[in-house]
Parts: structure tokens; C-alpha cells; sequence
């Protein structure tokens, strides 16, 4: 009886084996297959950011593009009426884009130092005198 038991027990003690090497080899396949989905998540991750990168990318190219014609447009640059008459009358040419400084100061001379100063801000708040 006491060999039947030890045979029995034998044969438990094979399965057991069997069985802790199933386990192992499912632990191990499961391993790999959590390993593959990881690297399958990162891949879609970043291609997901290369998708946002370039759109980024082109909107803020286009909103640079919108910015340098919009500078580019607001070239408006306009005097009062009495400041272009007074001017004209000294021989500057107001139509200009940018007017010289000594121009300037040969068409302001008989003015006094508060009136020059006045009308040289006035000519750099609307850009015609750098």
C-alpha cells in the first residue's frame, strides 16, 4: 500500500511539475505579449505627436505668414493737415515713405524747440521718421 501511495504521490508530483511549467510558460508569453503592447502603444503615441507636431507646425507657419502681411499692410502713415502743409510749404516731399532728418531739420529752423519737438513726435508716431 505504501508503494501504491509513493507511486501516487510520484504521479501528483509529475503534474505538478507539468503544470508549474505551463504556468511558467504563460507568464512568459504573457511577458512578451505585454512587451509587444507597449512598444504598439509608443509607436501610436508618437506617431499621434508627429501628427500634431506638423500640424502645429504648418498653422504656425501660416500664422507667421498672416502676421508678416498684416505688418506689411499696416504701412499707413499719414500727418495731420497742418503739419504736411507746413512741410510742403518748406520744400520736403511728405509723400515720401521715410524722410531725412536734415530735410526735416532745414524745414523746422524758424520754428521754436517746443514746436520742433512737436512736430518731429508727430512724425514718428506715424512712422515717417526713424
Amino acid at each position: 500500500m505504501e508503494e501504491t501511495m509513493i507511486v501516487d504521490l510520484h504521479a501528483i508530483l509529475e503534474r505538478l511539475a507539468a503544470a508549474a511549467e505551463a504556468l511558467e510558460r504563460a507568464v512568459t508569453r504573457q511577458n512578451e505579449v505585454a512587451v509587444e503592447a507597449q512598444a504598439s502603444v509608443a509607436r501610436i503615441v508618437g506617431e499621434a505627436e508627429s501628427t500634431q507636431v506638423i500640424e502645429l507646425t504648418r498653422r504656425l507657419n501660416e500664422a507667421e505668414t498672416k502676421i508678416a502681411s498684416l505688418t506689411a499692410s499696416t504701412g499707413r502713415k499719414t500727418l495731420s493737415p497742418g503739419t504736411s502743409t507746413m512741410l510742403t510749404k518748406q520744400g520736403v516731399d511728405v509723400g515720401a515713405v521715410t524722410l531725412e532728418a536734415g530735410a526735416i531739420d532745414g524745414a523746422l529752423a524758424h520754428l521754436s524747440v517746443e514746436q520742433r519737438i512737436a512736430v518731429k513726435a508727430e512724425l514718428m508716431r506715424a512712422g515717417l521718421l526713424g
